[in-house]
C-alpha cells in the first residue's frame, strides 16, 4: 500500500450542496476507515470557518486505486467538488 493525499475543492454550489450529499460522502470515507485506510480526512474551511472542500489522506495500492477512490466519493460525483487533486505522497512526520 502507499499513500496518497486527496483534496476536494468546493464548486460555487458546493455550500448547498454538501447539505444533501454528506451522508453519502461520510459512508464513502467511512468504507475506507472500516478498512484501515483513512490516515487523516476532514474538511477544508475558509478564513469565515466555513467548508470550501475536503483533504483526505489515505492508502490505496497505486495511482489508478486512488484515482477510483477521489472519482466514486459522491461529493466529486454529485458536483459537490468544482475540482478534485490526487498525489501520492510519503510519511517523514512524525517520526516512528
Amino acid at each position: 500500500m502507499s499513500l496518497f493525499v486527496y483534496i476536494g475543492k468546493d464548486g460555487p454550489q458546493g455550500s448547498e450542496l454538501r447539505k444533501t450529499v454528506r451522508e453519502r460522502h461520510i459512508a464513502h470515507i467511512e468504507k475506507l476507515d472500516a478498512a484501515g485506510r483513512i490516515v487523516f480526512a476532514g474538511p477544508l474551511r475558509d478564513r469565515d470557518e466555513e467548508p470550501c472542500g475536503s483533504v483526505i489522506v489515505f492508502e490505496a495500492d497505486d495511482f489508478a486505486g486512488a484515482e477510483a477512490v477521489a472519482q466514486s466519493d459522491p461529493y466529486t460525483a454529485e458536483g459537490v467538488f468544482a475540482s478534485i487533486a490526487v498525489h501520492s505522497s510519503l510519511a517523514v512526520f512524525p517520526k516512528p
